[in-house]
């Protein structure tokens, strides 16, 4: 006889329904056509378009804003299924949660009012102008400066391989407005730049791979900002901001390789069940479990590592270290 724990346990979790509607999607509109669309070089624009009715860009972001408001731990599970699918999704809305945990973390109420909404809802599209080409991941050393000019900034410079620069219409954009500033990371800021006038995107970045999610190389020619786009309305925290950002987005990179780890350790379970040699399925040669034992070890592993960063960031705790550890293990564990 069914008591009240076995009906109560008898209810889908919410993650699990969110889980299963992911799963559906994946099925239904992305895994028939990811081969066409990665070889091809062309960006998934009707995908996209379904993404955005999911809610997935707006998946982190507080209900109170329109946003779905998911524990990062759901979050990261969201990324692993579909990263065993297609990567380059995960990479289009990473960078755009990022530039949103930046406001939502550090943003004047203004511009969480004016911003947050329309992120969740994928109105507003973007992500993160940190790399530029004569620095790279060396931020501190950008160049890309930003001139007080009244009620605005006069942004010029140019930043290379961002995310969604093509297809995005608002980023969260690095700049040096004290080139004199000691130590250096106290002249930088951080704006919240949309496209117009001024701001151009020069050229489309050609890749070997993870070609679903366009990079591109943007330059800025007096283009003006307003001075209430300035993040926190402080300048010399741009640094910091971006830094509170990355730990959202390298539990992503790490939910991501556990992903394809785990699309590698299923395929290979497969051929190894179909597979013959000596009269029997190689899975059940010793040395292939031996293999396979190994895979599924360095996944869970992985996937373990991950998930202990996400609940430190559920927690509100700092997990920089936690994430870049995450990040480390499982990409390395998806190449292997």
């Amino acid at each position: 006889m069914r008591g009240p724990a076995a009906e109560r346990q008898a209810v889908p979790e919410p993650d699990d329904l969110i889980l299963d509607s992911i799963d559906a999607f994946l099925a239904r509109d992305v895994t028939p056509h990811v081969h066409a669309l990665e070889a091809g070089d062309v960006y998934p624009e009707a995908i996209v378009a379904l993404m955005r009715e999911l809610g997935l860009f707006g998946a982190t972001i507080s209900a109170a804003y329109g946003g779905l408001g998911l524990p990062c731990a759901t979050y990261a599970q969201i990324v692993e299924r579909i990263a065993r699918v297609w990567m380059s999704l995960t990479g289009i809305f990473n960078s755009h949660l990022i530039m949103s945990a930046i406001v939502e973390r550090n943003g004047t109420d203004a511009q969480k009012r004016a911003f947050l909404p329309r992120f969740a809802s994928g109105e507003l599209r973007g992500g993160l102008a940190l790399t530029e080409p004569d620095c790279g991941t060396d931020l501190q050393a950008i160049r890309v400066t930003a001139r007080r000019d009244g009620d605005a900034y006069v942004v010029n410079g140019t930043k290379t391989w961002i995310s969604n620069g093509i297809y995005g219409s608002c980023f969260a954009l690095l700049v040096k407005t004290d080139l004199h500033a000691e130590p250096r990371h106290r002249g930088m800021s951080m704006l919240l730049a949309e496209k117009g006038p001024g701001f151009t995107v020069s050229r489309k970045l050609e890749k070997l791979g993870y070609k679903g999610i366009d990079s591109a190389e943007l330059v800025f020619d007096n283009y003006r900002v307003p001075a209430d786009r300035l993040v926190g309305e402080v300048e010399g925290r741009g640094l910091q901001h971006a830094l509170s950002g990355l730990e959202l987005g390298r539990i992503n990179v790490a939910a991501r390789g556990v992903g394809i780890a785990q699309a590698a350790l299923d395929e290979s379970v497969r051929y190894a069940q179909l597979r013959k040699t000596f009269g029997k399925p190689i899975a059940q040669h010793q040395a292939i479990q031996l293999k396979l034992a190994d895979m599924a070890t360095r996944t869970e592993a992985a996937r373990l590592l991950t998930r202990r960063a996400a609940e430190m960031y559920d927690r509100g705790v700092r997990c920089d270290m936690e994430a870049g550890m995450a990040k480390l293990f499982a990409t390395e564990a998806a190449l292997e």
